[in-house]
Order: structure tokens, then sequence, then C-alpha cells
């Protein structure tokens, strides 16, 4: 992952852990598609047990690897919104350095 962007110059990974909240986007996205998919076979019985729970064991297994670097980009959107880059302390060390 590109540090800083070519484009703005935003700094991506902003703090030591700072995309560790990409981890959890990821998990819930997963645990949310799962239960949908769950539920949506057991009602319609396309399905038995065995081969629904190969096919989510499946689906719990690659989904997060493709999914992990949208996940990232959920995450800084979200980050953005709430606290836009540069902060006050970013603006300081730009200061400095530029």
């Amino acid at each position: 992952m590109n540090d800083p962007c070519a484009q703005c110059g935003r700094r991506f990974n902003r703090a030591p852990g700072y995309l560790l909240g990409s981890i959890y986007v990821n998990y819930g996205v997963t645990a949310v598609l799962v239960v949908v998919i769950y539920f949506g076979c057991y009602f319609t019985e396309t399905l038995t047990s065995k081969q629904l729970l190969a096919v989510l064991t499946g689906l719990i297994v690659v989904f997060p690897l493709w999914f992990f670097r949208y996940a990232r980009s959920i995450w800084i959107a979200f980050d953005e919104l709430f606290d836009p880059w540069p902060n006050e302390q970013e603006s300081r060390e730009l200061e400095k350095s530029g």
C-alpha cells in the first residue's frame, strides 16, 4: 500500500495500529454475508445441511482474503469522514518538515 498518496499526499498509515479497524470491518461484512446466505439457503432448502456447511466454510475462508483491500478502503473512508486529513497534529508535523 502506498504511503503517502501520490495525488494529495495523504498518509494512509497515520499511526501504529491505524489500519487495525479494517479487520473489524472485514469481520463484520463477512459475518453479515454468512448469516444472510445461511438463512436464505436454510429457508429455501436449496442445499442440504452438509452442503450448506461446506459452502459457508469455504466462504468464511475465501471472502475475507479477497475483501481485505476493500475493508481498508472503507476504514480509511470512515476515518476521513470523522477525522479529516490533515488534523491539527499532522498539520504541525507537515509545517515542520515542509
